[in-house]
């Protein structure tokens, strides 16, 4: 079983930056691929970001790209999420996915789930 808890949500003015934390508790980070997600009010959830397991490989949605930026500290059992340039189009709840394993999904396909922090952007 793996816990994971967001932080780092808030509200922060169009263009600005934040940077997301997903802390996980147990031994087994370093075997799991991460993922960030985020779900705009109305909308369905979408995918925002997702690592390896070694950090080495990253994917990121098209709406992101060039703006965030997906890292993780294995010593830490921490991943994060970089946001710059930030647009009122990303106010959304974030949520931080795990999942044992090789392949990165960029779909829904992760086994544990965080509890998800407000990001708010006023434009």
């Amino acid at each position: 079983q793996v816990q994971l808890v967001e932080s780092g949500g808030g509200l922060v003015q169009a263009g600005g930056s934040l940077r997301l934390s997903c802390a996980a508790s147990g031994d087994t980070f370093s075997r799991t691929v991460m993922g960030w997600f985020r779900q705009a009010a109305g909308k369905e959830r979408e995918f925002v970001a997702g690592i390896s397991r070694n950090g080495g490989i990253t994917y990121y949605g098209d709406s992101v790209k060039g703006r965030f930026t997906i890292s993780r500290d294995n010593a830490k059992n921490t991943v994060y999420l970089q946001m710059n340039s930030l647009k009122a189009e990303d106010t959304a709840v974030y949520y931080c996915a795990a999942r044992s394993g090789i392949s990165v999904p960029t779909t829904l396909a992760y086994n544990y789930w965080g509890q998800g922090t407000q990001v708010t952007v006023s434009s």
